[in-house]
Formats: C-alpha cells, sequence, structure tokens
C-alpha cells in the first residue's frame, strides 16, 4: 500500500454530503474573490493539446504523460495536460490582454506517476491563473505583493467557511512568511527540502518559499522546475503548515515567467536547447509573448486544508488502491 498517514483520534466534523455542499462554497466563492482580487476574467481550457506545440509541461521533468490517439484525425497523437502555463501565456496573447489583466481556468488533469497518499492523487483539480504584467514589473516585490493577495484571499475563505460550518473550519495565521530556497537551506543545511518546508511552516504557520528551480548553494536545486515557464529566480510555493499530517501543505506553485533570456539560460542549464525549435518557444524567444505572472491553486488541497481533513480523497472522487481505501475506513477516513 502507498503510504498512508492515520492522524490519531481523526473524525471527520461534517458528514460526507455537508462536505460536498462545501466544497461547492468554497469552490464557487473562492474563485470569485481571486478574480476580483487579481483582476482576472474566466476562460475555458483545454483538456489535451498536440505535443509538437510544446505547450504541455515537463513538471519536473520525469513524469509521463497521458495520450491518446484520436480517430478521425488519422489517429492523431494528443496528451492530457499536466498544466497550463505555457497554454494561458499564449491564450492571452491571442485574447488582446492588457497589463494588468488575466484569466483564470478550471484545470483538470491526469498525472499517472504520483504516489498516491493523503496530498496526492492521479486526478488534479485546480485553478490556473495567469496575468499580464510590464517587462518592469518582473520584480521580487510584483511577486510578493502578488502572493500577499492570494493569502488575503485564503484567509478570507476560512472566514466564510466558519460562518457555515465553525467546527469544521481550520483556523490560519494572520501572516505569510517568505524566504528564499537558498536562505532556507543555510537556517538547515544537514536537511532536505521538504524537512526544511516543514521546519519552517511549523514555525511560522504560512510561508512563500521563493526562488525555486535553480542550484543551491549545496549544488542541488531545492526541488524541480521545468525551465520554460517560470524564472527560476521570481518564483515560489506557498505552504500552510497542516496539524492532522504534521507537515506543510503546499496550497500554489506560482512565479513570474520566462522573458527571452530567463528562457534561453534555463533552457541550457537543463540541457533542453532542442526546445527552442517548439512553437511556443519559438514565439516567446521572439518576443512575441506578453511577459506574465501566473500559478495554479490546488482546489482540493484548499478545501482539504479549509475543512481540516485527513485525505484528499475525502474532498475528491478519484481511484484509491483497495488497501488504502480500506485501511480509511477503519480510521474514519471517508473517500468520496
Amino acid at each position: 500500500m502507498p503510504k498512508l498517514i492515520k492522524p490519531k483520534n481523526y473524525a471527520p466534523k461534517i458528514s460526507p454530503m455537508e462536505t460536498q455542499r462545501a466544497i461547492k462554497k468554497i469552490k464557487d466563492y473562492f474563485q470569485q474573490e481571486l478574480a476580483y482580487g487579481l483582476n482576472l476574467r474566466r476562460v475555458s481550457a483545454p483538456l489535451f493539446v498536440a505535443p509538437e506545440t510544446g505547450l504541455n509541461d515537463n513538471l519536473n521533468g520525469v513524469e509521463r504523460r497521458v495520450s491518446f490517439t484520436i480517430l478521425d484525425m488519422d489517429e492523431k497523437n494528443v496528451e492530457i495536460v499536466q498544466s497550463l502555463a505555457k497554454w494561458k501565456r499564449m491564450a492571452l496573447s491571442e485574447y488582446n490582454f492588457a497589463p494588468g489583466e488575466g484569466l483564470y481556468t478550471n484545470m483538470n488533469a491526469i498525472r499517472r506517476d504520483e504516489e498516491l497518499d493523503n496530498l496526492h492523487s492521479c486526478y488534479v483539480d485546480q485553478w490556473d491563473w495567469e496575468k499580464v504584467i510590464r517587462k518592469e514589473d518582473r520584480t521580487i516585490e510584483v511577486l510578493e505583493e502578488t502572493v500577499k493577495i492570494i493569502f488575503k484571499v485564503i484567509k478570507h475563505m476560512e472566514h466564510e467557511v466558519w460562518y457555515k460550518y465553525p467546527q469544521a473550519v481550520k483556523h490560519l495565521p494572520d501572516d505569510i512568511f517568505f524566504i528564499t530556497s537558498e536562505e532556507l537551506r543555510k537556517m538547515y543545511p544537514d536537511k532536505e527540502p521538504k524537512e526544511r518546508e516543514n521546519l519552517i511552516t511549523k514555525e511560522h504557520g504560512c510561508v512563500f518559499v521563493e526562488k525555486i528551480g535553480g542550484v543551491l548553494g549545496d549544488g542541488k536545486p531545492h526541488d524541480g522546475r521545468a525551465p520554460d515557464y517560470d524564472d527560476w529566480e521570481l518564483n515560489g510555493d506557498i505552504l500552510f503548515w497542516f496539524e492532522n499530517l504534521n507537515c506543510a501543505l503546499e496550497i500554489s506553485s506560482m512565479g513570474i515567467r520566462v522573458d527571452e533570456a530567463a528562457m534561453e539560460s534555463q533552457l541550457k542549464k537543463a540541457n533542453a536547447l532542442d526546445r527552442k525549435n517548439l512553437p511556443f518557444h519559438k514565439s516567446l524567444l521572439a518576443g512575441e509573448l506578453p511577459y506574465t505572472i501566473g500559478g495554479g491553486i490546488g482546489q482540493s488541497r484548499l478545501c482539504m486544508l479549509l475543512l481540516n481533513k485527513a485525505h484528499v480523497g475525502e474532498v475528491q472522487s478519484s481511484v484509491w488502491p483497495a488497501d488504502m481505501i480500506e485501511a480509511c475506513k477503519k480510521n474514519k477516513i471517508i473517500l468520496l
């Protein structure tokens, strides 16, 4: 059985039916607040894309993509998206969004290589958002101000859930703490990256770990990041301390996206210069795409956090190993 954390004395505070109602409330309200806070408009997004476009994401660079062929297109091969980071940037250009304007969409994906546990599912559901910025806005200050807006929306959601489900809501910290991955490494040089995240997030309650993807002082990256969407000097993850599982819970990965110079540099570092020949990469390197900031916010993870659940399967319908389902039942973890 995949790794399963069974919190001691865990018991859900609301029924599965009430949980379903709460999920709808959280999702409906959060996307409205996010759109208002970041000046975003909802658009439709693809579930699959053609691999030759270069629009699909490599995530950490090792995950296998789910693909299939389409009968009425001469068995053309297409891939289920892994995220929409590059597609969103193309969409902003095609829809002629101006600086300060952006889009959001409901992104669904299948990640076949996920290690299934309390936090990870093969099924991905998140709000993907992207916003046009000016070149001079590609700064750490703009990144952190955007993070604060997202944190404020999440914090507001805590109050909304409390009004309806006071017995279930998880109380969140009042502030978010900022730290770079290199600063974090120096604080805990003998710890692995995930251990560092747990220690700093437990101390502060909510943390934004900045600058993820590049090599740190010990010769290793804090975590893997594809070289062709986030600028590794202007990105990061929003983490909340989650007592149920005694770990940091990543709610969002986001960042200011690569400009022409960052794309060239990071493709070289990743030994992926062959991607320069793909349509998306050609357009970006030619200066044809807008400068942007964007990210993804996990829908099920946000519901899991706010409703203080112990397993993502309590707020998301997916497929789980039979022994995990049985172990969850024995520990009052009711999977949907």
